[in-house]
């Protein structure tokens, strides 16, 4: 199976589930070494259960603190994601990712985590297609976009996920690069004003737009994911020293 990884589509991504970053990221064994980011994507065993869950959105954001080993990291999950929201705050209610580690993380793109077997800590493992065993719709909505601190789900690749459904575990927050309204073009699509400016100032991962879900934000600790994407890497970009999630809690604002 492949690792979750992001598409870099329109340059030749192979998995954002698993997946890139810039020039110095790598593909999977079974992957096409490409010189750009691999797209995260994850490689099924079996047929994945959809969970059909259909919450009601809530009335406000949720805010969580992610303590990792480099550092607290606190996310903002949009209220627009009703599904993503409901499964994410059922995950830390559960402790899921406790002791979880951040698995594939590649310089300039993202870093990723979300894979329970990544509790086992064998340091000659690969990981990236764990999870709990089921997806999720996609949420895939306009007005979020791979910006800088975007918090995106990982999935399988089209190939076989053609609607794009989410992992029910994994996930990334995007470090990405700085990208002048100029370049967008080579993506396609409309850019919003926001979108042009964010991207052009802070950076991001446009190529990425319309083909994961984007269900929140990093409002605190963007050194710390800074730090962590970062770190030294050795095969399929997992980090060389172990960096993991000790803890997600809810917080208020």
């Amino acid at each position: 199976m492949k690792n979750i990884l992001i598409q870099f589509s329109a340059i030749a991504i192979t998995f954002l589930f698993a997946t890139t970053s810039c020039n110095n990221a790598s593909t999977e064994s079974n992957e096409q070494v490409a010189e750009t980011p691999a797209e995260p994507v994850e490689t099924p065993v079996a047929p994945a259960i959809q969970d059909t869950t259909k919450p009601v959105m809530a009335k406000e954001d949720k805010i969580y603190a992610i303590k990792t080993s480099e550092g607290v990291i606190k996310i903002k999950v949009y209220k627009e994601c009703p599904i993503h929201m409901a499964n994410f705050d059922k995950l830390v209610a559960q402790k899921f990712y406790d002791g979880i580690l951040f698995h594939r993380v590649i310089k300039g793109f993202m870093i990723q985590t979300g894979d329970p077997d990544s509790k086992k800590a064998d340091p000659n493992a690969q990981y990236g297609i764990g999870g709990p065993g089921y997806t999720i719709p996609a949420e895939i909505l306009p007005q979020f976009y791979h910006k800088k601190g975007a918090l995106a789900a990982a999935r399988q690749g089209d190939q076989v996920n053609p609607y794009k459904e989410s992992s029910g575990s994994q996930f990334y927050i995007v470090q990405g690069r700085i990208m002048p309204q100029d370049q967008l073009v080579q993506f396609g699509g409309k850019f919003s004003p926001q979108a042009i400016k964010d991207y052009g100032i802070i950076g991001g991962t446009p190529e990425l737009d319309g083909e994961y879900t984007v269900f929140g934000e990093t409002i605190e600790g963007i050194d710390i994911v800074e730090k962590i994407a970062n770190t030294i890497t050795v095969t399929n970009d997992r980090p060389k020293k172990d960096i993991k999630i000790i803890s997600i809690i809810a917080v208020t604002k």
